[in-house]
């Protein structure tokens, strides 16, 4: 298959737009986005292993866990005593920490 000269012209234009729109991007964490996330909620886990959860319920799946001491950004909100670490991860709130500084609500 021989794809004609204009394609692979076109082909090229677009591919060079996306690498140039890519690299003017700012990523996550940087100097831009610094002073949101140093207040942002981060939590230590209290409890000797903390299972994370698909769900704020004691029966949901558990989907990982945590060691004493380890650390984690973190929602705000709560819900059934379970603190939202992410989508579709949830832990006990009563063996997490808000890090001091940290906007936990």
């Amino acid at each position: 298959m021989v794809l004609p000269k204009g394609a692979l012209y076109i082909g090229g234009g677009v591919i060079a737009v996306v690498v140039l729109y890519s690299s003017t991007q700012t990523p996550p964490g940087s100097a831009d986005t610094a002073d949101a996330s140093s207040t942002a909620c981060r939590v230590e886990v209290t409890a000797d292993v903390l299972n994370v959860r698909s769900a704020p319920d004691a029966a949901a799946e558990v989907v990982g866990k945590f060691k004493q001491g380890a650390e984690s950004d973190a929602d705000k909100l709560v819900q059934n005593g379970f603190r939202k670490l992410g989508e579709g991860k949830w832990a006990s709130a009563e063996f997490l920490k808000p890090l001091q500084g940290r906007d936990c609500g």
